[in-house]
């Protein structure tokens, strides 16, 4: 058939062969994962690996009550990731809309409605307003035809589309720029109609090309598991070395191995860092969670922690820090007066008619942002005027007009480019001047034109073309794409941060700068596209001091900044809902896409999804991330420092000939306290003060960072000493061994607890570390309670623990010791806090451009 035969189309036959031979009309995308899929790869991780495999381990020593702490909240964990992951995956899934829409196309000169997925290379696609473009095509037949690309080029504003009568579809050409007669998968039908021949589909597409480059790029791994698998498998190993030395020491020097290996179980259950792999499968999942009911879908719960130490936000301007809607912005009189429009500010007097009028120019079903804009923004209308004809939008004359019949007269409101509507006005060379000044001074400010004219037809005859009235100059109507309401005050807390807010857009330079302006993204150098492009790594690496704004920018030149910014040691997150978008955002730190207005191949590239398209959502993420990542810090110091008094309690009697203290059933005990503690107590923390008035945490700096772990060896340490002075002197005394057991065993009871508040905040004031409100510390503390008073009530449980009965006055003592512990800790925060947390920006990495 001719390349060009509009009425006709590829027959049932072709178009089952081209689907057989080049596939089905769809975007790339990975397999659903089933629950199973989820759950065996949740099982694969090495930290959660180590977990069971500590809990079958105890199952085959005889020891059940261990065993079944540790397989409980192995499974806990698995239950709670499987759990966020499958709801993750049917999320997605919901938010799948642009791969494949629907298509009327021409097949043996009859049309018919198909299913995006069956749309072939050759099909005439049949485009009307509204539609969802289903395949890249060039265009045969066009009737005032717009489209908005958006999704492709970040550019808010429709571009008009022309039919060519040559073969055209040998020449380059992309997405974006007026005047082409190409059309592209994903884009919308802005207004008019048009007859498309399709070039290509699914991944041959634009939109495909990009979803494919995806598979290219590498996301990154997370680094607090790797440094948590780390530390794990020292403290494992160590705890092993000292288990099998305690083992052959108490053999060899006291000859009865069966003790030997009791006492052996007893060290290695107390150094077993078991609470590491939980308190980060159950935080990270537990913090999913918490994001999520601010409205963004974790996709990696390994990115929260890393959205909490971000130092450079990249953002994309249309549908991101802007709504992706026009609006009127600003309104301009021949007089020379200027009124800018506010959220309550009324027009008055020629304003309204200014109005008024360009609506009446517009289309009665508006489906262009522009003239839906303005039909917003109209009064009452026109009563009992009806529309008798219309002039459309052409090549030679950028401008319609619309003539309203009242019953009595003709009145055409016409409304186009300045320049078009200052010819049909006839405008004196004085008048064009003031007009262009007043366009190109909204234009600096990225403000859109129309140039609006009236006119009245001489009879009851319409002419045949628009320049057969005599038009008069009604003003100018400035529209802009408004910013998001809630974008000044979040980028302003990422500022307080410390993290660098960039915009990548690309739309022209100077609408670029307005908005960052409006956004309160600090001054700073633009860089355009071109220039970029003219920009070897060095010299790129350079600029990025001084730009806080990219414009013009191709989708490769995104991916290229966020490598730059990467290479310079900096933690990338990036912001996008367009295709265009998915490369940078799968090569980020941490890709966030939109979940409303991006695409599907966007979201499948980001970590994370903002459900509600609120940029505001952002710094809530970052809040919670940065409260997520230091509640691990306070579980890890926790951890440290509470195992230290329990292996040194384990060892000390070994040291000095005693008789063991502390059993595997002592030990099991006490890690029914700490378990609960780790997993629940310290996730359920409250943010510090000034959690979003501090820098991001270096990126080269260590979780376990050398002054964490000195400063909880020393709380541990202390611990352990008053614990030990209690036992060597009671014993000493002559109290029976069954006595100092339970004196010792209550008195590191208290001792833990004073751990858990003085490791709940970074701060050194003693009634946060008492009054901070934490329900789950509560129920702890009144579960701790109540086992406590079961075992001095319940006999059975003394003699299962091996414990005899104490007075009260020991038990009074018990809890002082706690108590003094406590105030000694918190009397030393002061010395070793600034080591602990940077609380004052410092100059340097992620931190806000100056100026």
């Amino acid at each position: 058939m001719s390349a060009f035969a509009p009425r006709t189309g590829l027959t049932a036959s072709e178009a089952s062969e081209r689907l057989a031979q080049d596939g089905p009309n769809e975007l790339p995308r990975a397999g659903q994962r089933s629950i199973l899929r989820i759950a065996l790869e949740v099982l694969r991780e090495p930290m959660l690996a180590l977990l069971l495999a500590g809990g079958i381990a105890y199952l085959l020593l005889g020891d059940r009550i261990e065993a079944l702490i540790l397989l409980a909240f192995a499974t806990f964990s698995v239950v709670v990731t499987v759990v966020q992951e499958t709801r993750t995956e049917h999320v997605l899934e919901a938010l799948r809309d642009l791969s494949a829409p629907r298509a009327l196309v021409l097949r043996d000169g009859i049309r018919i409605r198909i299913a995006g997925r069956e749309v072939v290379r050759g099909d005439l696609i049949v485009l009307e307003q509204g539609d969802r473009i289903a395949a890249d095509a060039v265009l045969v037949a066009a009737d005032d035809l717009q489209t908005d690309e958006s999704l492709l080029t970040g550019e808010s504003l429709p571009v008009g589309k022309i039919a060519n009568a040559a073969d055209t579809t040998a020449a380059p050409h992309r997405p974006g720029g007026e005047g082409q007669p190409f059309v592209y998968s994903g884009s919308l039908v802005a207004r008019g109609s048009g007859i498309a021949r399709v070039l290509a589909t699914g991944p041959r597409s634009e939109i495909g090309k990009i979803g494919e480059s995806l598979g290219t790029l590498e996301t990154e791994a997370p680094r607090l598991r790797r440094e948590t698998t780390r530390i794990v498998t020292w403290c494992a190993a160590g705890g092993a070395a000292v288990s099998v030395l305690v083992v052959l020491l108490f053999g060899l020097l006291r000859g009865g191995w069966i003790e030997a290996v009791l006492a052996g179980i007893a060290i290695g259950m107390s150094m077993l860092p078991e609470e590491f792999p939980v308190v980060l499968t159950v935080f990270l999942a537990m913090g999913a969670w918490r994001i999520g009911t601010v409205g963004v879908l974790t996709r990696r719960a390994s990115a929260i922690e890393t959205l909490g130490s971000a130092t450079v936000l990249c953002t994309d301007k249309t549908g991101t820090l802007t709504e992706n809607r026009m609006s009127v912005a600003e309104l301009w009189l021949p007089t020379g007066e200027i009124f800018a429009v506010g959220p309550d500010t009324p027009f008055t007097g020629p304003f309204t008619d200014l109005i008024e009028i360009a609506a009446l120019a517009s289309a009665v079903e508006a489906s262009d942002p522009m003239e839906i804009a303005l039909h917003a923004a109209r009064g009452p209308g026109m009563a009992g005027a009806s529309l008798a004809y219309a002039y459309a939008l052409r090549p030679e004359l950028l401008a319609m007009s619309n003539v309203w019949d009242d019953g009595t007269a003709l009145m055409i409101a016409a409304k186009g480019a300045p320049e078009a509507i200052a010819g049909l006005c006839q405008l004196t060379p004085d008048a064009r001047i003031a007009l262009t000044e007043a366009v190109e001074a909204m234009a600096t400010r990225g403000i859109r034109v129309l140039a609006v004219a009236t006119a009245t037809a001489p009879d009851r005859a319409w002419a045949e073309t628009q320049a057969g009235y005599d038009y008069a100059l009604t003003g100018l109507v400035g529209l802009a794409d408004p910013l998001r309401a809630s974008v000044p005050g979040a980028v302003a807390e990422c500022r307080s941060a410390g993290i660098r807010v960039v915009m990548i857009t690309g739309d022209y330079a100077a609408t670029a700068r307005s908005i960052a302006t409006q956004a309160g993204i600090a001054a700073g150098d633009v860089l355009t596209g071109t220039d970029l492009a003219a920009l070897d790594d060095t010299a790129l690496a350079e600029r990025l001091k001084s730009v806080t704004v990219f414009a013009r920018i191709m989708p490769e030149q995104k991916l290229r900044i966020v490598q730059a910014f990467k290479a310079d040691g900096e933690i990338v997150a990036m912001t996008g809902d367009g295709v265009n978008d998915a490369p940078s955002l799968k090569a980020a730190h941490i890709g966030i896409a939109m979940g409303k207005r991006g695409t599907d191949v966007a979201r499948e590239a980001s970590a994370m999804v903002l459900l509600d398209d609120d940029f505001g959502s952002i710094v809530q993420s970052v809040r919670l991330g940065r409260r997520i990542y230091d509640n691990i810090r306070k579980a890890m110091a926790f951890i440290f420092a509470v195992h230290v008094p329990i292996a040194g309690l384990a060892l000390l009697p070994l040291l000095f000939g005693m008789p063991i203290l502390f059993g595997p059933i002592h030990i099991a005990l006490l890690e029914m306290v700490i378990d609960p503690v780790c997993a629940l107590v310290f996730e359920a923390e409250r943010a510090e003060d000034d959690i979003m008035h501090r820098p991001p945490r270096d990126p080269a700096e260590a979780l376990f960072s050398l002054p964490m772990v000195a400063w909880s060896v020393f709380q541990g340490g202390l611990a352990f000493a008053m614990l030990a002075t209690v036992f060597l002197v009671e014993s000493g005394s002559g109290m029976p061994e069954a006595e100092v057991r339970a004196l010792v065993f209550f008195a590191l009871i208290a001792e833990i607890v004073a751990l858990i508040l003085v490791n709940r905040s970074f701060s050194a004031s003693l009634g946060e570390a008492l009054l901070r409100h934490n329900a789950a510390l509560r129920y702890v503390g009144v579960a701790i309670v109540g086992v406590t008073a079961l075992i001095l009530f319940l006999p059975p449980a003394q003699t299962l623990l091996k414990f005899g009965s104490i007075a009260w006055i020991d038990m009074v003592f018990a809890v002082a010791l706690g108590l003094a512990l406590l105030l000694l800790l918190e009397a030393c925060k002061p010395f070793v806090r600034r080591g602990l947390v940077r609380t004052a920006p410092t100059p340097g990495r992620g931190l806000p451009a100056a100026g």
